[in-house]
């Protein structure tokens, strides 16, 4: 943004596509340019592009500002309701500071906050931020490693028993969406979490409830020592959610698969791992990040290896 030139007090507003016009002949990115340009069009479409600047201040300004914006772009994605937003702000603001107005037409408006995408895969960095985090249980750290590692579906790893688990040989069996029979791995990290976890314990959930169960529950779903029930979905869904800023328990699977798939894991290797059946089912997972993309096609690259 250039310099602001403020204007003597009773100079008359221009109309708003010439207001339009300075401010934008104020920003120095094209990009910027074009994305401002777009909201202030639309604004002189609405309120008459030969009409003062005054015509947006007031009280009853504000609430038609507020009625046409909502209306243009309520629909829209936050992303884009925000930008179109900013661009407004900029140019009312830049207007203020050449006396052109005084209040603020957009006060009826606030940001809409993102949504997080709950169904992107998270990076490497944030599920390592996520599994090392020193105010996290024991219980949720060793199922969020293992969830993590394994590729399995939460719901798989917190139906095991104790006595399906292979500690030695780092297995366990599970049953798979449908009902097929299969096993799960897991690494070196999850070795060490379990048998803490486990402290003795031979039979009973793996993953149990804090407390002793205050409800009758099947048998299989309590810890026949301790009394403690298996730990819920819903409750194993919400903690990793207040942790991890609204992502999903099934994003660690999204992201383990993933990051499987940019190491260089083979089709057949990744069906083995999610135990999916169909290549078109594990498709969706196991898309590789636009950053893994670019360090294979660096890696690749004759004349990067020539340097």
């Amino acid at each position: 943004m250039g310099t602001v030139h403020r204007l003597d007090v009773g100079v008359p507003a221009p109309d708003i596509t010439r207001a339009a016009e300075a401010f934008l002949a104020e920003v120095d990115n094209p990009n910027t340019t074009r994305a401002y340009r777009t909201v202030l069009d639309a604004l002189a479409r609405r309120f008459g592009p030969r009409r003062p600047l005054t015509v947006l201040e007031g009280e009853e300004a504000a609430d038609r500002v507020s009625e046409w914006f909502t209306g243009s772009w309520g629909t829209a994605a936050p992303s884009t309701f925000n930008a179109r937003l900013n661009g407004l702000s900029a140019a009312m603001t830049w207007w203020r500071d050449q006396g052109w107005l005084t209040g603020d037409p957009l006060r009826r408006i606030r940001h809409r906050p993102r949504t997080p995408d709950r169904t992107r895969a998270l990076d490497r960095a944030e599920v390592e931020r996520l599994l090392t985090a020193d105010r996290v249980n024991l219980r949720e750290r060793t199922l969020w490693r293992l969830l993590y590692e394994s590729a399995a579906r939460a719901s798989e790893v917190l139906a095991l028993d104790v006595e399906e688990l292979d500690l030695r040989n780092r297995r366990a069996r599970v049953r798979r969406k449908g009902g097929t029979a299969d096993v799960i791995t897991w690494r070196t990290a999850t070795a060490r979490l379990l048998p803490r976890l486990l402290s003795g314990r031979t039979t009973g959930p793996v993953f149990a409830t804090d407390r002793r169960a205050r409800l009758e529950l099947a048998a299989v779903d309590v810890d026949p020592h301790t009394g403690r029930a298996r730990l819920s979905y819903r409750r194993a869904a919400e903690l990793f959610s207040e942790h991890a800023g609204g992502a999903t328990l099934h994003q660690l699977r999204h992201s383990a698969l993933t990051h499987a798939a940019e190491d260089g894991a083979n089709t057949s290797t990744l069906l083995a791992y999610s135990g999916h059946t169909s290549v078109a089912s594990l498709a969706r997972y196991a898309r590789v990040s636009p950053e893994s993309l670019a360090r294979w096609q660096a890696a690749r690259d004759p004349a990067a290896r020539r340097r």
